[in-house]
């Protein structure tokens, strides 16, 4: 017959597990705090200078030392490196410079994705404007757009300028400026064209 443990030990084994937890967190909280000054834990740093001089490696006393006696701080920038490698700086420009770059880099993330939209020989007006408008709407974002003109059967064969011409009508209705970044040309479906956002 099986017995349960008492109370106390499973609150015991609960305060282990909530300690070890607790821990674990603070580690990784501090593996990504970026260190500054005396709060920098290696013995030496490998330093740039305020004008992005490589004053080479430096025990970190000297390094403060350095940042001080310019009005500014000693920024730890690789700590995984061998030696950590540390630049003299405003901490607040600092910071202000990462989060620029950090949106930079999401901002150019989202231009990757390319929008796919199909037109056939006979679609309509409106439904080409609607289509446009879509597309408008893309490339404004920063997305790349696909047009596929759809060609069934014989008229893959038909001639290449009546073609152009059919493609033009739906380029003509995208309101946003934007520049032919592939083609017009023949794809598996028929012609293709790829759009883009013109640059400003």
């Amino acid at each position: 017959m099986s017995r349960s443990l008492p109370v106390y030990v499973v609150y015991g084994i609960m305060i282990l597990f909530l300690i070890f937890y607790i821990i674990v967190l603070r580690d990784r909280s501090h593996t990504t705090k970026i260190r500054i000054n005396n709060a920098i834990r290696a013995r030496e740093l490998r330093v740039i200078g305020a004008d992005e001089e490589n004053l080479g490696i430096l025990p970190a006393r000297d390094a403060v030392a350095k940042a001080e006696e310019a009005g500014l701080d000693l920024i730890e920038i690789s700590p995984n490196a061998n030696p950590p490698v540390a630049r003299i700086a405003d901490y607040g420009r600092y910071q202000y410079e990462q989060k620029k770059k950090n949106k930079e880099v999401k901002r150019n993330a989202n231009i990757t994705e390319v929008k796919t939209i199909q037109i056939k020989i006979g679609t309509g007006e409106s439904d080409l404007v609607l289509k446009a408008k879509k597309a408008s709407g893309w490339l404004k974002e920063g997305h790349r757009i696909k047009f596929d003109l759809f060609l069934p059967g014989r008229t893959k064969y038909m001639d290449r300028e009546f073609l152009q011409e059919r493609m033009n009508r739906m380029l003509n209705l995208v309101t946003e400026d934007f520049k032919v970044a592939d083609g017009p040309k023949k794809s598996p479906k028929g012609m293709t064209v790829i759009l883009e956002k013109a640059a400003k």
